[in-house]
C-alpha cells in the first residue's frame, strides 16, 4: 500500500508521538511539535540519507525523538505503507542516542521501553565532548555543537570522523552565521526552547557556512550543502559529510 507523501508524513508524526503519552503530556505535546514542525525529519527519509546504515548514533538526541521517527518508519516500510517516491526506509539494527540532560534521558528510556529492552535502541546521559562514541554507519547531529567553544566542535568532529566505518555519512545542521536577520530569528528562538526544556543556555558558538564545510573538508569528508529551513524563518542547514567507501 502506498501513501502520497504529505498524507504519510502525518501518519508518521502521530505514530512517532505516540509512545510519548507513556513519558507524560509534556513529553508528547513536545513530540508532536517537534516532528511536525521540524522539516528535517520528513527530509531524512525523502532522500534516503540513513537508507541501508545499520549502526546509527544520534549525538545530542534530546528524548529520543529521531530514534522513535526511524522506529517508526521502519515499521510502516514492514507493512507495506511507504511513499512510492521515496527512496527505501532506514533498516537501522541499533541506534544509540547520546544526550546531556538526565530528565531526556529519562523520557526516551521509558516512551521507547520496548525496543530498548528488544536492543534496537539505547540512550546514554553523557557529554558530548567526552562520550565513547563507538564505531558507527551514521552519525546525526541537529543543531548541538554550537553550545561548545568552537575547539571542542573541532574535537567532537575529529572523533566522529575516527567512529565512522569507510563509506559514513555524517548529516549534521548549523544554523548559518552568515545568514543575517534569519540566524538572529534562529538564535533567539534556540534561547526560548533550550530554556523551556530546562537547559541553562549561555554563549553560542557559531560558524558562517563556508566555515563549517572547510573544517569537514579538512578532515576528510566530502560536503554538500543542503536548505533546511523549509517553512520556517530560520537560517539552518544540513551538512551532508561522506566518507569515501575506502577511507
Amino acid at each position: 500500500m502506498t501513501a502520497t507523501p504529505s498524507a504519510f508524513v502525518n501518519h508518521l508524526i502521530a505514530r512517532a508521538a505516540a509512545p510519548y503519552r507513556a513519558a507524560g503530556l509534556y513529553a508528547w505535546f513536545f513530540a508532536r511539535g517537534k516532528l511536525g514542525g521540524d522539516p528535517v525529519f520528513a527530509h531524512l527519509l525523502a532522500t534516503g540519507l540513513l537508507a541501508d546504515r545499520a549502526r546509527i548514533l544520534d549525538i545530542g538526541c534530546g528524548q529520543g525523538l529521531l530514534t522513535s521517527w526511524l522506529l517508526a518508519a521502519q515499521a510502516s516500510s514492514a507493512k507495506g505503507v511507504w511513499p512510492e517516491s521515496w527512496p527505501s526506509a532506514p533498516q537501522a539494527a541499533h541506534i544509540r542516542g547520546i544526550e546531556l540532560m538526565a530528565h531526556d534521558v529519562a523520557r526516551a528510556d521509558s516512551a521507547l521501553a520496548p525496543a530498548v529492552s528488544a536492543g534496537r535502541a539505547s540512550f546514554v546521559q553523557a557529554n558530548m565532548c567526552s562520550a565513547d562514541f563507538g564505531q558507527t554507519d551514521a552519525v546525526v547531529i541537529l543543531d548541538v555543537l554550537h553550545y561548545v567553544p568552537l575547539a571542542a566542535q573541532d574535537e567532537v568532529l575529529a572523533r566522529v570522523r575516527r567512529s565512522l566505518a569507510p563509506g559514513g555519512v555524517l548529516l549534521l545542521r548549523v544554523g548559518d552565521a552568515a545568514g543575517g536577520l534569519r540566524f538572529s530569528i534562529s538564535n533567539w528562538v534556540d534561547h526560548v526552547v533550550t530554556t523551556l526544556r530546562g537547559h541553562r543556555l549561555g554563549t553560542l558558538h557559531c560558524r558562517p557556512l563556508t566555515a563549517w564545510q572547510d573544517t569537514l573538508r579538512q578532515l576528510g569528508f566530502v560536503v554538500e550543502a543542503q536548505s533546511m529551513s523549509q517553512g520556517t524563518p530560520f537560517a539552518n542547514v544540513l551538512l551532508v559529510a561522506r566518507l569515501h567507501p575506502v577511507s
